[in-house]
C-alpha cells in the first residue's frame, strides 16, 4: 500500500488490515518474494494520472510469477465528479490489474472511494473533497473487507 499525500489510501487500508489481520506493507519496503507467503495481497494506491501510484507499478513489475494467487486492488481518488463510477475506477485499476495478472495473480475483488484532492491550484483553496474518505467510505472499506474473508474462506 502507498498513501503519499494525505493519508487518504492509509484510511481504507487500516481498516481492510484490521478486518483481514493483515499486515500493511510499503511498495519499498517488501521483497517482492516475500509475497509468495500470504494467502491474498492487496495492492493499492492514491490515484495519480489515472494510474496507481508509480512504486506500486514498479513492485508489481517485480513480482515474481505465481500460480492463481488471490489479491485485491484499491485506491483513493480525487476527482469526485466521475471518480467513483465503475467504469473510471475499472479504467484507473486496468494498469495495475494487468500487471498483476500477468505475473499470475487472481483479482478477487476491486475498492476505491473519494480522497481529498489538493493538486495544482486547489492547494490554494485547501483543496476539494476534504473530509474524504469519510465516515460512509470507511464503513463501505469495512462492508468490503468482510466479504473478502468471506471469500477466502
Amino acid at each position: 500500500m502507498f498513501s503519499y499525500h494525505h493519508g487518504n489510501t492509509a484510511k481504507p487500508a487500516n481498516v481492510f488490515a484490521g478486518v483481514l489481520d493483515a499486515q500493511i506493507i510499503r511498495p519499498q519496503e517488501i521483497d517482492p518474494e516475500q509475497l509468495r507467503e500470504y494467502d491474498m495481497v492487496g495492492f493499492g494506491s492514491g490515484i495519480y494520472h489515472s494510474k496507481h501510484h508509480q512504486s506500486l507499478l514498479d513492485l508489481a513489475d517485480k513480482l515474481p510469477k505465481v500460480t492463481n494467487k488471490k489479491a485485491f486492488i484499491f485506491s483513493t481518488c480525487g476527482v469526485p465528479a466521475i471518480g467513483m463510477n465503475k467504469e473510471y475506477v475499472k479504467k484507473n485499476h486496468a494498469l495495475l490489474k494487468e500487471k498483476l495478472e500477468l505475473k499470475g495473480y487472481v483479482i478477487v475483488d476491486e475498492f476505491s472511494c473519494i480522497g481529498i484532492n489538493t493538486n495544482s491550484f486547489l492547494r490554494f483553496t485547501g483543496g476539494m473533497n476534504k473530509r474524504r474518505p469519510n465516515a460512509e467510505d470507511i464503513k463501505n472499506a469495512g462492508e468490503f473487507a468482510k466479504n473478502l474473508k468471506t471469500k477466502l474462506l
